[in-house]
């Protein structure tokens, strides 16, 4: 059992502190909210992830799992600490690192002996470096030479699969120099050692660069199919069989060839402007990445477009209501950050639209993300609540109860025909079949 601190309670910190007690160690998560500690102690969740309460509230009855506001208390007999707090983008698209930079200043002035320091925080290549700097400086201040290593440690979190994500992962990534580190990270990982999970054992600047690399990557194949679906329309081809036909390739493959509304959330959006800023920094702009980049604002702005010319073209949105069903940036979590669901619904209120707005899970956050949408802006009770006084259904986020809706109830409700499914759920037959007039994405 290795004696873990987590510094950070948000969505990467608190999954990683629950999934890492789970594996068996003593961990200790920290963060300054007093009143998210106090709701953590009490086993309530902050955030909505599948699965992440029960794991949370069976670690800390066992007692391998605690929160507290005290990191020198935190601190005390750990083994190894995880840095994972914000690293918000910077004007320039750059990460902050200035949480990261205070976070590990307080505990290189507080550690008694040889401690692991772990980037979880998804941060720029050559951060490990910084965080031996800045530990390092924390010890001269106290007039001692403590020994330390930095490892970098990414995470691959997908939200609202982020708890099966952390205890059945694809790959465990260790960047560190240290022979030492090295082992008392697998000592972490026990759990999935003895699983046999591919371990990839390189060094801080490498493990760094594997993540942003990742989502990078990810994006581009989001942003390639969605640019591949507007050309469908135009041509009159289906974009759901190209991606499928093109997903039977092996080098290829199917995942991330769906298109829709363009992507959003914590991850993609900040870290492709991350790597992108890197590569200016070094003077090697990532042409790829910079196009994906203005691709997916681009699709956004499209789906105003496609929903404006549906209805009739330009003018047909003033006066209309549209009922926009799902706000979240993806089904299972109440994460808007980024969410196409935003910039589209600002979009509609620009052409003076009015809005009847609704998700399972992101309401309390809608509440206070969309407002800057003065006027004509009303949250619904339910989905079919967002249809009262309605003109036309726009389908934003992909959540399960919204792949079986009464469409005959549907239309009886809408003042007009128009139901627009942004992430292709419905079949264009069965839709039209109820009176309603269907626009996908791409088909």
């Amino acid at each position: 059992m290795v004696t873990i601190t987590v510094i950070g309670t948000g969505y990467v910190g608190l999954v990683s502190g629950a999934c890492l007690a789970e594996f068996g160690n003593h961990v200790t998560c920290v963060d300054t909210d007093a009143a998210k500690i106090e709701a953590l102690t009490g086993g309530r969740i902050p955030i909505f992830e599948p699965g992440l309460e029960d794991v949370v509230q069976r670690n800390v009855r066992s007692r391998r799992l605690s929160f507290t506001t005290s990191l020198p208390g935190a601190m005390k007999g750990s083994d190894v600490v995880f840095i994972a707090v914000g690293t918000p983008p910077a004007d320039d698209g750059s990460a902050d690192l200035g949480f990261v930079e205070q976070a590990v200043r307080e505990a290189g002035s507080l550690i008694e002996g040889y401690t692991v320091f772990v980037n979880k925080s998804t941060v720029p290549v050559g951060t490990a470096g910084k965080v031996r700097r800045w530990v390092r400086e924390a010890l001269d201040k106290r007039g001692l030479d403590i020994p330390f290593d930095v490892v970098s440690n990414p995470e691959f979190l997908r939200e609202g699969n982020a708890v099966y994500d952390f205890t059945h992962p694809d790959r465990v990534v260790i960047g560190s120099g240290s022979a030492q580190a090295r082992e008392i990270m697998k000592e972490v990982y026990r759990a999935l050692y003895l699983n046999e999970t591919p371990y990839i054992e390189t060094s801080c600047e490498t493990a760094e660069m594997i993540k942003y690399a990742s989502n990078a990557f990810l994006s581009v194949k989001i942003s390639f199919i969605n640019e591949i679906a507007n050309l469908c329309e135009k041509v009159g081809a289906n974009v759901q069989d190209v991606a499928k036909a093109m997903g039977r390739d092996g080098r290829i493959g199917s995942k991330f060839l769906h298109a829709g509304p363009g992507y959003g959330g914590s991850c993609f959006p900040k870290d492709t402007r991350a790597i992108a800023a890197t590569g200016r920094q070094y003077g090697l702009p990532l042409s790829i990445i910079e196009t994906a980049i203005r691709a997916n604002e681009r699709q956004q702005a499209l789906m105003v477009d496609k929903i404006e010319g549906g209805m009739g073209g330009p003018g047909a949105l003033e006066g209309k209501t549209i009922a926009v069903l799902g706000l979240a940036y993806k089904q299972n979590t109440n994460d808007m950050r980024e969410s196409p669901a935003i910039a589209i619904c600002e979009g509609l209120a620009a052409r003076r639209a009015r809005l009847r707005v609704w998700d399972p899970q992101a309401m309390e956050e809608a509440a206070w993300r969309l407002k800057g949408i003065s006027g004509g802006l009303c949250f619904a009770k339910d989905e079919y609540d967002t249809l009262e006084g309605s003109h036309a259904l726009v389908l934003v986020t992909e959540w399960n109860q919204f792949r079986n809706l009464d469409l005959n109830r549907i239309r009886r409700t809408l003042l007009g025909p128009w139901f627009f499914d942004l992430r292709n759920i419905y079949k264009r037959e069965e839709v039209e079949k109820a009176g309603l007039s269907y626009f996908g994405v791409g088909l």
